[in-house]
């Protein structure tokens, strides 16, 4: 079988293995739930609810902050305890609604929909932006601003991301193979939008099984195919996945939707089937627990709000003693430095791993080897990127193309002198986007 693929990429140990075959297991929370008005790219939702209030399963307790943003809904029923600055995963503290659970579990009626066939372009859209769906395999972009393009003619394309290159992950995988149909009706929901678009659901080749369902569920449709990609870190990533599926490049001044494409992950895909179709908030995602400091991986349909702590005894607990736990997986994700953290509509996973697993050696000059150059998917020079990042110089960082940098982390994976390339990029980036700002 053909596979596509891009230049440049590493192949990480995966560790998948841990719980790919470990099916989706609902889990219903004990504790408090936090609900964090910023689960997303743009601005923080508002609250329109107050202390003391009772809310119910899928009850919207926070309204959009405005076009680019998203309705935050309660994902248990209780009490309001508090609306109040509480830390999440990435360490920041972000203005939240607490709600004390009651165990009941009494659920609000559904989003207010009418038969899919009778819907109109306008009547998608607006269901998909009252629903709370984002991006849930990255920034947590709001998806009814990607599916509203200006030329929505001009996308022939919609791809939906089941590569899932990230090491450990499994929630993806799960999900294809327990809930094609889910994956299958939400891009025809999505192609409802772009009349001229065909849809392309895009597997790596290291999930036979997960390709041989969905070419079974898509047999039958005539705008749906499958893709399949070469196994490699990270195909998954939005440019590498247009260029090896269509052949087309983009870079960071463009959207997808300038080369006619629209991208969205396998679980955000799922969620607009629930919303469209069955009327269904976004209030859960499907979470991988895993990492060899894990008594018991699996993958979890989690309650958002659900607190890390509670989640990760869920699966057995800790088993050693020295380990780093890290919001995502061990490429892009980042190591928690609290674990009384909300989950949120963009944690895909929480991965742990033993000491042995953790690079600790220490960080020697460049020996210039040109490892980092030949694992760049865009073509950069990291080592000298990180030494513009090391003398503060952004004019010769965006000269040397600094800002199209994924992210990905490959270059500080191979590197042998262990430097921490990636987040060095990473840094100069952010203060180049700051003072663009200005």
């Amino acid at each position: 079988m053909a596979t596509l693929t891009f230049k440049g990429g590493v192949h990480p140990y995966d560790g998948k293995d841990l719980s790919k075959d470990k099916p989706v297991v609902p889990y219903l929370p004990k504790g408090d739930l936090v609900y964090p008005l910023s689960q997303h790219i743009g601005a923080p939702a508002s609250p329109i609810v107050a202390k003391g209030d009772r809310v119910l399963v899928g009850q919207k307790i926070a309204e959009a902050g405005g076009f680019v943003s998203s309705p935050v809904y309660a994902s248990v029923s209780g009490t309001v305890k508090a609306i109040e600055p509480r830390f999440v995963s990435t360490g920041a503290k972000v203005n939240s609604i607490i709600v004390e659970n009651d165990g009941l579990y009494e659920e609000a009626p559904g989003l207010p929909i009418k038969p899919f066939d009778e819907m109109t372009r306008e009547d998608i859209i607006q269901i998909i932006k009252e629903s709370g769906v984002v991006g849930m395999g990255g920034a947590g972009f709001p998806t009814h601003v990607k599916l509203s393009p200006k030329e929505p003619d001009k996308i022939d394309a919609v791809l939906v991301n089941c590569a899932e290159c990230e090491p450990y992950l499994t929630s993806d995988y799960r999900i294809m193979v327990e809930r094609p149909e889910k994956i299958i009706g939400g891009l025809k929901v999505v192609l409802e939008l772009f009349d001229n678009a065909a849809g392309y659901i895009c597997i790596e080749d290291n999930k036979p099984e997960a390709i041989t369902i969905m070419q079974k569920a898509c047999e039958n449709e005539s705008r749906i195919q499958v893709r399949v990609l070469k196994t490699k870190y990270p195909q998954g990533a939005e440019r590498m996945l247009i260029h090896a599926v269509m052949g087309r490049d983009l870079n960071s001044t463009m959207l997808p939707a300038d080369l006619g494409c629209v991208v969205d992950n396998c679980d955000t895909i799922t969620s607009i089937y629930d919303a469209v179709i069955l009327g269904k908030p976004l209030i859960s995602r499907v979470v991988t627990i895993s990492g060899d400091a894990i008594a018991a991986p699996g993958n979890f349909e989690c309650r958002m709000g659900t607190n890390v702590a509670e989640l990760i005894e869920e699966a057995g607990g800790f088993k050693g003693q020295e380990r780093k736990v890290i919001s995502g997986g061990p490429m892009m994700g980042f190591a928690m430095f609290d674990l009384n953290v909300p989950t949120t509509k963009t944690t895909s996973a929480i991965t742990s791993l033993l000491q042995d697993a953790v690079s600790e050696s220490p960080t020697t000059a460049c020996i210039n080897c040109g490892r980092c150059v030949t694992a760049c998917d865009e073509g950069l020079i990291p080592a000298r990127l990180a030494q513009f990042s090391e003398k503060f110089d952004l004019d010769s960082f965006q000269k040397w193309h600094g800002m199209e940098c994924v992210e990905c982390g490959c270059c500080s994976y191979v590197c042998p002198a262990k430097r921490p390339l990636a987040q060095m990029i990473k840094n100069v980036r952010r203060m180049v986007m700051a003072n663009r700002k200005k």
